[in-house]
């Protein structure tokens, strides 16, 4: 496994790479979510290269950015075993240099979900993607559901650009009793990863009821309130009951859709979701 440190090291070893490369972005401090993604490429591609990159431009004002978890050499412990060939660990000065003033941004989203509530950050993610994808210049892309609203936007980005690569989704990984993997979870105390429960159980109430019969959306959205309401510790930013691709709020499901919301516990703001489909 090689480790490039610069744009142009990345580029090196990307030159020798023969067959097909997939990439995996993140933001490092890997879990069992990521590791996932890691082994789906393995299994397709002949190549598979991780970045591990926290992009500053897809923090906002008062988030998490600087105490954001941060241990490279964690990170290459583990992917080692995994059989990728290449990580990507650039340092910010390397992927934003002085003077840029170029940003992606998909048009649509800024007061959806995620963009109403984080403003610049969805601009952030496209635009450290599409680097990522020049610089790496992968035949596959891979990311997690968890991220639904991100891959939404990233999915409409190489598709305006006409980009040659694929997106590949991937299930979101579940800690044994439910909660979504999360390099954010690390923040949360016994007491508040106890009450971090509520976002799966609020989505799996939306699971029921959909298996049910229920197709108002409205519905399907107050009975997720309801259950976060019950916990003390949550904060809600949204629950959401939308389009899977264009994510406009649904009055009524008639075919899939993402239920999705975003709590704090405490400090700790978490996000979820599930595609709730007949």
């Amino acid at each position: 496994m090689e480790v490039a440190a610069t744009v142009e090291e990345m580029r090196a070893l990307r030159r020798r790479f023969e067959g097909s490369v997939g990439l995996v972005p993140t933001l490092g401090f890997l879990h069992e979510g990521h590791l996932s993604l890691v082994r789906a490429a393995r299994q397709r591609d002949d190549r598979v290269v991780v970045s591990c990159f926290v992009n500053p431009t897809q923090f906002g004002p008062g988030e998490d950015y600087e105490r954001y978890p941060h241990d490279p050499e964690r990170d290459l412990s583990l992917l080692r075993p995994e059989g990728v060939d290449a990580v990507f660990l650039p340092a910010k000065e390397e992927i934003y240099r002085d003077g840029d003033a170029t940003f992606v941004e998909v048009a649509g989203m800024d007061d959806l979900l995620e963009g109403a509530h984080r403003p610049g950050h969805l601009r952030g993610v496209a635009t450290v993607v599409a680097k990522l994808l020049h610089i790496v210049q992968p035949h596959r892309a891979y990311f997690g559901q968890k991220d639904a609203q991100q891959l939404v936007v990233v999915r409409r980005m190489v598709r305006d650009l006409h980009l040659d690569v694929e997106i590949v989704a991937r299930p979101t990984v579940r800690e044994p009793d439910g909660l979504a993997m999360s390099s954010r979870n690390v923040y949360l105390s016994p007491q508040e990863r106890e009450a971090a429960l509520v976002l799966s159980k609020a989505l799996r109430q939306a699971e029921q009821r959909f298996a049910g019969g229920e197709r108002d959306g409205e519905r399907l959205r107050t009975a997720m309130r309801e259950l976060i309401g019950q916990e003390p510790l949550a904060q809600l930013d949204y629950v959401s009951v939308a389009d899977v691709e264009t994510l406009q709020e649904l009055e009524l499901v008639e075919g899939a859709a993402l239920a999705s919301l975003a709590v704090r516990i405490g400090r700790t703001r978490l996000i979820d979701n599930v595609i709730l489909q007949s």
